[in-house]
């Protein structure tokens, strides 16, 4: 029998439309059901997600979306996603949370801001720590808007050649215009770097030059994410291209505990303790706290335990705490 907390995220996987969670729930549960000696009715069940997860079964028809695939060149310089992630299972502070759903609104009622000659942001620079949510903000907005998501390659995008570089640029942009999407530049500081730094080169200089100029001239109906672990290093003049500048910072008490609950509730026991748990993590971002949660809970599953301890919880975050000490 699945328990509570089982049921509550078959529900909410189920609500929100996480076709891979609810199966990955399900799965946890036929797992209990065979450590119970329900061998029978495990065996049904895997059988049940084994054919769900077929590409010719009903429930991947009806959730098929028309792929958006580059082509020729562009398809060396960007890459395609249909991601599943919502905004509902995003932690991140409330202003982040408020500034997302203030441009989803208004993406929502992009035609009706037209009308009244208005526009839509739809060009955001995300800046903060590595593993705050900056990646999967892209994600979550083309979730959201049932968009695909393009990803710029920076190793195929910049290269060492005179105008090269610009001319590449030049097709992404083109792209956008053509197809609409989520265009994420990710670790987007090895292009904008400070024009006249010591790292400034020549090349870097000119194809930052063209992004600022078609950045400043897309009026396409695409969103630009612009992603950096390094905003000070940044040319102040990326600035005020973007429609917004979001900052993410690393989860406070509230999201650590979130976070914590969000990552254990498969494995968790009711008399869990959370709250013992929330001081190792601070300091960590939420990615190494969503790992350290999993490592965990496959510590669990490989002793042959239905439930995780807290006390492996507890040692993981403190490794992943050392592991960031150690790189500084």
């Amino acid at each position: 029998m699945a328990s509570a907390t089982q049921v509550t995220e078959l529900l909410r996987a189920f609500v929100t439309n996480q076709d891979e969670h609810f199966l990955a729930v399900a799965l946890q549960v036929a797992a209990h059901e065979a450590n119970r000696g329900h061998v029978k009715v495990a065996a049904e069940m895997r059988d049940l997600i084994e054919k769900a997860r077929t590409p010719s079964s009903p429930r991947a028809k009806s959730r098929a979306v028309p792929l958006a695939q580059p082509r020729g060149e562009l398809a060396e310089l960007l890459t395609v996603q249909y991601p599943q992630q919502h905004l509902s299972a995003m932690v991140v502070g409330e202003s982040v949370t408020t500034r997302l759903e203030r441009v989803l609104k208004e993406q929502r009622h992009h035609e009706t801001l037209l009308g009244h000659g208005l526009s839509a942001r739809r060009k955001l620079l995300l800046v903060g720590p590595p593993g705050t949510g900056k990646t999967l903000t892209a994600s979550v907005m083309a979730t959201e808007l049932r968009l695909p998501l393009f990803v710029a390659r920076f190793d195929s995008l910049i290269t060492k050649f005179m105008g090269e570089s610009a001319s590449k640029l030049r097709l992404v942009f083109d792209a956008l215009k053509s197809t609409r999407g989520v265009y994420l530049f990710d670790e987007f500081d090895s292009l904008g770097l400070q024009r006249g730094s010591q790292h400034d080169v020549a090349e870097m200089r000119r194809t930052l030059n063209m992004f600022l100029q078609l950045i400043e001239q897309d009026s396409s109906d695409s969103l630009i994410v612009a992603a950096t672990n390094h905003g000070a290093a940044l040319d102040s003049a990326l600035f005020r291209r973007f429609d917004d500048v979001i900052r993410y910072d690393l989860p406070d008490e509230v999201q650590v505990s979130l976070l914590l609950r969000n990552s254990l509730s498969l494995l968790a026991p009711a008399s869990f303790d959370y709250g013992g748990l929330v001081r190792e993590g601070l300091g960590l971002s939420h990615s190494d706290i969503v790992k350290a949660c999993a490592d965990a809970m496959k510590d669990a599953v490989l002793d042959g335990r239905d439930f995780v301890d807290a006390e492996r919880v507890r040692i993981h975050l403190h490794e992943r705490a050392a592991g960031q000490k150690q790189l500084l």
